[in-house]
């Protein structure tokens, strides 16, 4: 997927209430190349670029009738995945607020919940060839309380995907430097054919985040 060029670097006018730091992710945010071309191109995020580059890498969206999207707001993968799959069943969800998408049914709700699974395949009417969870813990500060805490977040999604997917399907979610833990890396490699990590060309270079691609799922 072509990117836009940078341009002219613009500067952020330092107002009285702002913080430094908030200052320093705003000119990111401004002199970032994929959220400008996020834009131009109608994406709600430049994280879209991330599951494009994955699914030109992995083939994921490759055949997707019925995918999950764990994490959707603001919305990017959904939106690509409605572009690469438009006869496809997509149900997401996140905790945050997350305007329509056509052909998307999206809940607004804790995915931990204990009804979240089962309102999620309930919409989906039939097991999904694709589960993404680009979720992430709210950080705290602290690196290893920070990865224990997202670290659950995978484990809760990958137990997901292994119970409803359907024979053949993929798995894909966001993990911290360091990729997925020994156990978790195991388990996923017992239920599929192939577990590789990734870091696409749309995640900052400064970013601790990686990606775990697990694919061809032997069956729960």
């Amino acid at each position: 997927m072509t990117r836009g060029g940078s341009g002219g670097r613009e500067r952020v006018k330092t107002a009285r209430r702002r913080s430094t730091s908030s200052n320093r992710w705003l000119a990111r945010q401004l002199n970032d190349t994929y959220v400008k071309q996020a834009k131009a191109d109608g994406y709600r995020s430049r994280a879209a670029y991330k599951l494009a580059e994955l699914d030109e890498r992995f083939g994921l969206l490759k055949g997707v009738k019925r995918a999950v999207d764990l994490g959707i707001a603001p919305g990017g993968w959904s939106q690509v995945m409605r572009e690469r799959c438009p006869g496809a069943s997509v149900v997401g969800i996140d905790l945050l607020p997350t305007d329509p998408i056509e052909g998307v049914t999206v809940f607004q709700m804790d995915f931990l919940a204990e009804e979240a699974p089962e309102a999620i395949m309930a919409a989906l009417d039939g097991p999904p060839d694709l589960v993404l969870s680009d979720m992430a813990a709210n950080t705290v500060g602290h690196k290893q309380t920070d990865h224990l805490r997202t670290m659950a977040l995978v484990e809760t999604a990958a137990d997901f995907a292994i119970r409803t997917l359907a024979p053949g399907g993929a798995f894909v979610a966001k993990v911290l430097a360091g990729g997925t833990d020994k156990d978790l890396l195991a388990l996923l490699k017992s239920h599929f054919a192939s577990v590789k990590h990734a870091k696409p060309p749309a995640s900052r270079k400064d970013s601790s985040e990686w990606y775990v691609i697990a694919k061809g799922f032997k069956g729960s």
